[in-house]
């Protein structure tokens, strides 16, 4: 063979592979071409959507770009995109999240559509469980949040993600980077319940039931609290309601000493909304002491955890929800404030409002519940009372001790006098109903 066809079947070969190579580029930009076996389109989409993630967390604009361009282009993208966002919120499920806690913290951090987004796949998600086996609240979180399944197709909601296209929005597809982002972010959390799948119906515990029987005869009262006119009567009702909360968690502790029965410590997260989160953190702070229970406030997820024992959680959350919608309404009804220089001051005299009103009733709720235990050892004695609750009183302890090995202590300057004044007035006068959301 001459020099001549030599060169020229070399530079056909040269051609040919620099024509391949531009193909396979082409319909393969991620680089798996030549690799064995080849991946499966559901492995190039998981591929594509995790490059943008990292992309995202590092601030690249244009790789997190390429990425949404190429979900969108293939067809396989919405399918696989939701069900990798289904197992991401199962796996932050499994780091102790709850559905209201993470629809709360995409709002915060995010925007109310990414929230949206993930409550789609929470509520696809919650098809995949036995009804039963799902703890009634995170059935109540759910509905809240209105997390439910309202697509006609039976696997994805087509009009949030791409419309009847068949394909990934840009839109969206840049939400669920930032939505997968953001909840590979979330630190692990003390667990409130079991797991959707994992819960059990069967007969409640002796204590439930009676905190049920209990909260009824309280919500009663509060009723009549919030319907009186005279303030004295409402106070009169408040007093009640709450010596009949600490009576209750008195009889529930005797009964389990008598009987070795056990009844063990849990946890219950609050919201606390801004404005004026660390006055609202020192009222949940006086209901839980007063009724046995240890509170932490976990400043930026925007929520405080309360350890304690299950009817002392309920009466807790009904507690401070009304003392709350109270203490916001009498605030508010001030109006704006102003010094003596004309400078307006409104901000220091609601945040000493506050700090007062939880200080205040703090010490009427204590006073309600030193009255129940009195009212125990007169029955039944000291000896017989006093070692009981000294033993919950440390089983509460060791499992907050246990939760929140590390704690901050933070103090709130108190620079208003008209504030603070107006503030124990207005404890002095709640009336502990329970009935009304709180403000937002």
């Amino acid at each position: 063979m001459s020099s001549k066809k030599r060169d020229q079947r070399k530079a056909r070969e040269r051609a040919a592979h620099q024509t391949h190579r531009q193909t396979s580029t082409a319909s393969d930009p991620f680089g798996f071409a030549g690799t064995k076996p080849l991946p499966s389109q559901r492995e190039i989409v998981e591929r594509v959507l995790l490059e943008g993630i990292y992309a995202h967390d590092a601030g690249r604009r244009a790789e997190v770009d390429r990425s949404i361009r190429s979900l969108g282009e293939r067809a396989s993208a919405l399918t696989v995109v939701f069900d990798v966002l289904q197992s991401e919120v199962v796996a932050v499920w499994r780091r102790g999240w709850q559905p209201g806690e993470l629809h709360r913290s995409l709002k915060r951090e995010l925007t109310i559509e990414h929230a949206a987004l993930v409550g789609y796949a929470m509520a696809a998600q919650m098809l995949t469980y036995a009804p039963a086996t799902v703890d009634d609240r995170w059935q109540e979180q759910l509905k809240a949040i209105r997390a439910r399944v309202i697509w006609h197709s039976d696997k994805l909601p087509l009009d949030m993600l791409g419309g009847y296209t068949g394909r990934l929005t840009a839109g969206v597809a840049a939400q669920v980077i930032e939505a997968i982002w953001h909840l590979r972010r979330l630190p692990p959390l003390p667990f409130t319940g079991p797991l959707p799948g994992e819960a059990r119906p069967g007969s409640p515990r002796p204590s439930a039931a009676a905190d049920q029987k209990m909260l009824d005869k309280v919500r009663a009262l509060l009723a009549k609290a919030e319907s009186t006119t005279f303030p004295e009567e409402a106070e009169a009702y408040t007093a009640k309601a709450q010596e009949l909360m600490a009576r209750h968690s008195i009889d529930v502790a005797l009964l389990m000493a008598r009987t070795g029965g056990r009844d063990e410590p849990g946890v219950r997260r609050i919201s606390i909304d801004s404005p004026y989160e660390a006055p609202k953190t020192l009222l949940l702070q006086a209901v839980s002491e007063a009724n046995g229970c240890r509170s932490v406030w976990s400043q930026y997820f925007g929520f405080c955890t309360v350890a304690g024992f299950p009817g002392d959680l309920d009466s807790v959350e009904l507690l401070f929800t009304s003392l709350l919608v109270q203490a916001v309404a009498a605030m508010t009804q001030s109006g704006p404030k102003q010094d003596r220089y004309g400078r307006n001051n409104t901000r220091s005299f609601r945040q000493s409002f506050l700090t007062a009103y939880a200080q205040r009733i703090g010490e009427r709720l204590q006073g309600a519940t030193e009255t129940a235990v009195n009212e125990t050892i007169e029955d039944v004695g000291a000896d017989a009372l006093l070692p009981v609750l000294k033993a919950r009183s440390d089983e509460v302890t060791e499992k907050f001790q246990e939760l929140f090995p590390q704690l901050q202590t933070h103090s709130i300057a108190v620079s208003n006098r008209e504030g603070w004044t107006q503030g124990r007035a207005a404890a002095d006068r709640a009336d502990l109903h329970g009935r009304r959301a709180v403000p937002k």
